[in-house]
């Protein structure tokens, strides 16, 4: 464990030395990301070899707070998710660099990079303590570590508001996982996971709802979810990706590390996450066509992915309360998979928005056009990252998608129990996965191709090389994962047999009949590649040494066509915009042409998160209005405060001695 603490350290040690220095910006950032990058190196040491060869490391330590203890330990499960976690955060630093440079003028990036070092340790930390009260006080430095950075631009009103938002819903999840930790902890007198019992008929349900809640609110589950994509667009890119690629899968950890602690589920756990999987699935892609903000589509379809994510584990569930062994173990696989490839392809996609929005100062996706010939490295690799999204092959969100389709079928052919619901997850999947690759030709299609719509984006320049490299290496692990997919696999060897209470033996033969499957998508996603490849090289011989003549097409009689007539993201998705208005409640501002020669004209929509404008909008405004009621309570007089005190703590001596 030298080697995780040491990475503990380092972080904290940097990040401490970055605020220390925030008077020279370029000298504070090079501390901290030299301490991320150093730190993730050693950290990915004993999660690699724990992963490879299932090696447990613990540490345990006296620690003086009540019920406490710094109980520390790296198992294949924790270690796999600190993969993702120790490969994107010194990518995003180094792309955080260059990033942040552009503000540094205006603004100290001190306190930047001491946050963003701090959330790195943090949610480490969560993925590692092994005592309710350790997790509980990394997940509150987790939280507002995060808040901090989501606020980084605070003389902003919706930056304000987003923060906000976001510290209201995380605290609410809190509640929820104090409640069930307190839950836990009644029957066995002690807070460390390794001595939870769980006794009663109804005490699992209960914890399990309270963990569905509260960690599904981290994850982003709809409708718990209104605080993502609010803080998503607030953030800076590269802390965009880490929260997106990394915080929000702690959720998903927090949820599997609880059910390890509840044995054998019922059925209806795993109905529960697959509606959950449906829901947040569907909506999250329909959500996510109706932005104009590019980092607001992106949050949006981490909300669709977590969904994936949900859907996975249910059908998982409901293969462990069958006994159906091969329905469980493909399904966690491809839960767990999506885990780590959400990691890599929305990592790149948010570093991607992060260059666009850098080099034309906006996020909207109708000021946009034509970046693709100004930014060809990060077109290039927006596109993988669309593509990856989407779940097309040869790329990684294929494969994790593909496993649980595999899950689902399987389902299907086991008959009656989980006929119905593996259906669902079928039919829920094709739905997701042919709107998303709608909303992304919308978005690929609108910032990249196309004219310029206005002077930012026709002086666009391409983003530098320390924001580039972390984007190709991003690429690079996309496409790897889709072409070695079979052996991915050996991934899970040492983490399903705890999950899924089977022998390691069995386990492993089950992941080989998945594998065995894998081996034909390898092959077609390689056949695949080398046509691209043969033909993309053959396209430049012929074309190398010829000239090449531009011409504007048939103008349909306007002779001085502009951008202002090309589509926009609203005319692109606005089939399916209507189609799911009854959802989606877009509001429209519309002004239509007037009379034989029109001088003005508009037209724009926006599309408002239906759950917080009409649930928890008015919830918590009526909530403040009783609550104001009470203020009266608050004079402001030291003497009747002092009162209350002694007031207090009479009755309470009169409970106790009753």
């Amino acid at each position: 464990m030298a080697f995780i603490v040491s990475a503990l350290a380092l972080l904290v040690l940097s990040g401490l030395g970055a605020l220390i220095l925030k008077d020279v910006p370029r000298l504070a950032g090079r501390i901290a990301v030299g301490g991320t990058c150093m730190a993730c190196g050693l950290g990915l040491i004993p999660a690699a070899v724990s992963l490879a060869y299932g090696t447990t490391f613990t540490l345990a330590l006296p620690w003086a707070v009540p019920f406490g203890a710094f109980h520390i330990v790296i198992d294949p499960l924790s270690a796999f998710f600190l993969l993702p976690l120790f490969i994107l955060s010194p990518l995003a630093a180094v792309y955080g660099l260059e990033y942040l440079e552009h503000g540094r003028d205006q603004k100290s990036v001190g306190g930047a990079w001491f946050f963003t070092n701090l959330l790195v340790a943090s949610m480490i930390l969560v993925i590692i303590s092994r005592n309710a009260v350790l997790f509980l006080s990394a997940w509150e430095v987790m939280t507002l570590a995060s808040f901090f950075l989501v606020t980084f631009e605070d003389e902003k009103s919706d930056v304000r508001r987003a923060g906000m938002i976001y510290l209201v819903a995380t605290h609410v999840g809190t509640a929820c996982l104090l409640a069930l930790f307190v839950l836990l902890g009644h029957g066995s007198g002690t807070l460390d996971f390794d001595l939870f019992s769980v006794e009663g008929i109804f005490l699992p349900s209960v914890v399990f709802i309270l963990a569905v809640i509260g960690f599904g609110t981290k994850a982003g589950f709809i409708p718990l979810h209104v605080w993502l994509p609010e803080a998503h667009p607030a953030a800076p890119s590269h802390v965009s990706a880490l929260m997106s690629g990394v915080m929000i899968k702690l959720g998903i950890y927090g949820l599997v590390r609880t059910l390890t602690f509840l044995g054998t589920p019922p059925i209806w756990w795993g109905w529960l996450m697959v509606a959950i999987g449906i829901t947040s699935g569907i909506l999250g892609v329909v959500f996510a066509l109706a932005q104009h903000d590019l980092k607001r589509l992106l949050a949006y379809h981490s909300v669709e992915n977590i969904g994936i994510i949900a859907l996975g584990m249910g059908i998982g569930l409901l293969g462990m309360s069958l006994g159906l062994p091969l329905l469980a173990i493909l399904a966690w696989a491809g839960a767990l998979l999506h885990v780590l490839n959400h990691a890599l392809f929305k990592g790149l996609l948010f570093l991607g928005a992060g260059a666009v929005l850098n080099a034309t100062g906006t996020r909207d996706i109708d000021h946009l056009g034509g970046l693709l010939r100004r930014m060809p490295s990060t077109g290039v690799c927006f596109l993988v990252g669309a593509a990856a999204i989407c779940g097309l092959p040869p790329l990684n969100g294929f494969v994790s998608e593909f496993l649980i389709y595999l899950a689902a079928f399987h389902g299907v052919l086991d008959g009656l129990p989980v006929l119905i619901t593996s259906l669902a997850v079928i039919a829920a999947l094709a739905t997701i996965g042919g709107l998303a690759s709608a909303c992304f030709a919308k978005a690929f299609g609108v910032v990249f191709l196309g004219e310029p719509r206005t002077e930012a984006a026709a002086c666009a320049r391409e983003a530098g090389e320390a924001m580039r490299i972390p984007m190709a290496i991003l690429v690079a692990g996309c496409a790897a994962i889709g072409l070695f997919a079979p052996f991915v696999l050996g991934l899970f060897n040492y983490i399903l047999p705890e999950m899924v209470g089977l022998p390691q033996g069995l386990v492993e033969e089950y992941l080989d009949r998945g594998r065995d499957m894998l081996f034909p998508v390898m092959g077609a996603a390689w056949g695949l590649a080398a046509f691209v490849g043969a033909f993309w090289y053959l396209r430049r011989r012929l074309l190398g040494k010829r000239l090449i003549g531009e011409s504007v097409t048939w103008d349909c009689g306007y002779a001085a066509p502009s951008p202002r007539m090309q589509y926009t993201g609203s005319s692109f998705a606005q089939p399916l915009v209507r189609f799911f208005k009854t959802i989606l409640r877009s509001r429209r501002d519309f002004k239509p042409p007037e009379g034989y020669f029109p001088k003005e004209t508009h037209f724009s929509t926006e599309t408002p998160d239906v759950f917080l404008e009409k649930f928890y909008g008015p919830v918590f405004l009526n909530f403040d209005r009783y609550i104001s009621g009470w203020r009266w309570i608050q004079h402001g007089n030291l003497q009747l405060y002092i009162l209350y005190i002694v007031g207090t703590l009479l009755m309470l001596l009169v409970w106790i001695f009753w």
